[in-house]
Order: C-alpha cells, then structure tokens, then sequence
C-alpha cells in the first residue's frame, strides 16, 4: 500500500464521469457559463475501469462514482458492472442529486453498486428551486424512496448554508430516520465555482452540534477507525448522523482519496491547482504497470493538506475568481468529484 510523506494510505477514489449536471445549486455551479471538457478528452467506460484497475494496484479498495451529475452518463450500469467486476474494488458507492436515480436504482444494484449517497438540501420545493435553479424536488424525493427500498438504506448529503437552510437540520434528521438514510451535515467550503461563499455563510460543527442537541439532547460521538472525513455521531434514540467539518476542522490528516476527472486527470487534493494527465499515456498504449507506478511514486511525494491551508489563509480567503475559473474547466469542484 502506498503512503505518502505524512503517512497516508491511498484507499479511497473519486471518479467523476462527467462535469455536466442538470441542477445550478448556489454553493457549487452559481454561474450562467462554464467551460466544459471537449467530449472528445472524456474517458470512455473501459478506459475508467483500467485506471481504476492501476488504482488498485496501489492500494485502492474504495470508489465512488461522481460528476457533475453521474446519472446523466449514458448507460452507467455498464460502468458499474465493470468496476464491480474488478478484484480490488470492495466498496463501489455513488454520489447523485437524486433527479434521475428513481429510473436508474433497480439497473445500478442489479450491475453491483454497493451504496448511494443523495445530495439533498432542502425539503421544501419552493427553496429546492431558490438553492437548484431548477425542478424536480418531488423526482429527488422518488429516487431517495427508491434507493432506500432497493440498497436497504442510503446517505443524504446536505451542505448547511446560514440564512439559506440551517433551519432544516432536525427536519432533515427526521425525513431521514424514517428512511433507514443517515444524514450528513457538510460545512460550506470555498472551493471550485463556490464564488458566493463568505465566512459568515459557514455553520460550524460545533453550531450544529448544540442547535441539534437542544432539539434532540446531547449526541455522543460514535468511536470509528475509519478514515471517514464524517465525524458520526448518535443521537439519544440511537439516530446516526454525520457531520463533515471541511471548513472550521479539516479532515487532512487522515486524508487517504485521489479525485480523478470525465478526462484521465488524477488530483492528489480538492484544492490542488494542478494534477496529473494519465489518459494521454493510457490511450498511448503505456502498461497498466507502468501507470500504477506513476501513481505509486505520485502519491509517496504527496504533501498535500489543502482544506487545512485554505482555513489558514494560506491559499487566501475568497473563492478562485470567476475569470480563472472560466478559463480552466479542471478548477471546477463539479470536474473534479466534489
């Protein structure tokens, strides 16, 4: 298993298989215009599950299937059997607004997907459209109903934005308990097309432990050797709920993912500014071997502990500006799995 200079495995890899998505959410693609990737420099589903393959190699055991919005990839099923295919892949999990997972979860769990996680941010409609730019929050619904019938369960991702839904959390709890779906609270993060970000727009963990305590009495943290960057803990009925403090308490230090892009570009970090091209050397014919390598030595060098600099003013305080962002499709947390 490869380690890198602090010490941390590679287990975990995101892939996203397209930047394209179908809702404009606020904290993540606010913009009227984007620059996409040429089609032509998308991965095909072969491609995706050879450099899934290397990954394993070198000690991925863990993938999750991202964008952009996954779902919206033409026949992913097929990429899904594939992958699950693959001995090293133990946990094959994806991440979707929900929009189209009511039509797709039966074909997804039949090719071998092992989990889901639901980005939902909002139970009321009228919001759903103020926070999404968009429609379908009774189709968002569907799909968690689906998933939770067809998987036993899933996970419901919601980034907690002050003034915007903060005061949903309990709710949110309890649209989740009756669905076997544990919740996750994501603290906003200044990353990517994030450009309406601010610091008082941030609700902390600890805010959201004691706003949830008073509601529900103290949670106690659940004990976990996981490398999760959720901090799980249970409520007094015994509700699980997580809560992901990217912002005030970064989870670098047990870090152990790799982001790779629709277009072969391997990110050792959320917030690296470059990364690593492997579909040139891939469509050139070079050995998987030779490509595990790389990523071998790739990840041995690592220093990267991105969302921790950020919180120190170290990469600054603002969102990369939007003129940057435009000229650079791979800046994007929606290109590079979020």
């Amino acid at each position: 298993m490869s380690l890198d200079l602090h010490g941390r495995p590679l287990r975990a890899l995101r892939v996203s298989v397209t930047d394209r998505c179908n809702l404009r959410c606020h904290y993540c693609m606010p913009e009227r215009e984007y620059v996409w990737l040429p089609k032509d420099t998308l991965l095909n589903f072969e491609e995706i599950r050879d450099l899934v393959a290397v990954f394993g190699r070198v000690g991925v055991e863990k993938v999750r299937l991202t964008g952009g919005e996954p779902l919206l990839r033409k026949d992913l099923p097929r990429l899904v059997g594939l992958l699950a295919a693959l001995p090293s892949v133990r946990d094959l999990a994806l991440t979707t607004n929900g929009l189209l997972l009511a039509e797709q979860a039966a074909a997804l769990r039949a090719a071998g997907l092992h989990r889901v996680t639901v980005s939902l941010d909002t139970l009321d409609p009228g919001r759903f459209r103020s926070v999404t730019t968009g429609e379908g929050h009774a189709r968002v619904l569907s799909g968690i109903d689906e998933a939770a019938r067809r998987f036993g369960g899933l996970k419901i991702d919601m980034v907690v934005v002050r003034g915007v839904n903060d005061d949903e959390m309990g709710a949110m709890i309890d649209f989740g308990r009756v669905r076997h779906a544990e919740v996750r609270f994501i603290e906003y993060m200044a990353v990517g097309g994030a450009t309406r970000w601010s610091p008082a727009s941030v609700v902390p963990r600890a805010e959201i432990l004691e706003r949830l305590g008073r509601r529900y009495g103290p949670a106690r943290p659940i004990d976990e050797t996981a490398w999760a960057p959720a901090n799980r803990v249970a409520l007094p009925d015994g509700t699980v709920f997580g809560i992901v403090p990217s912002t005030t308490a970064p989870f670098c230090g047990t870090c152990d993912r790799a982001r790779l892009t629709a277009d072969g570009v391997w990110f050792l970090c959320l917030h690296a500014s470059d990364g690593v091209d492997l579909r040139t050397p891939l469509r050139r014919g070079a050995p998987l071997d030779d490509l595990a390598a790389v990523v071998d030595l790739g990840w041995s060098r690592r220093t990267e502990r991105g969302a921790e600099a950020l919180k120190d003013g170290r990469f600054g305080t603002a969102p990369v500006p939007i003129a940057r962002l435009r000229r650079d499709a791979h800046l994007e947390m929606h290109t590079r799995g979020g």
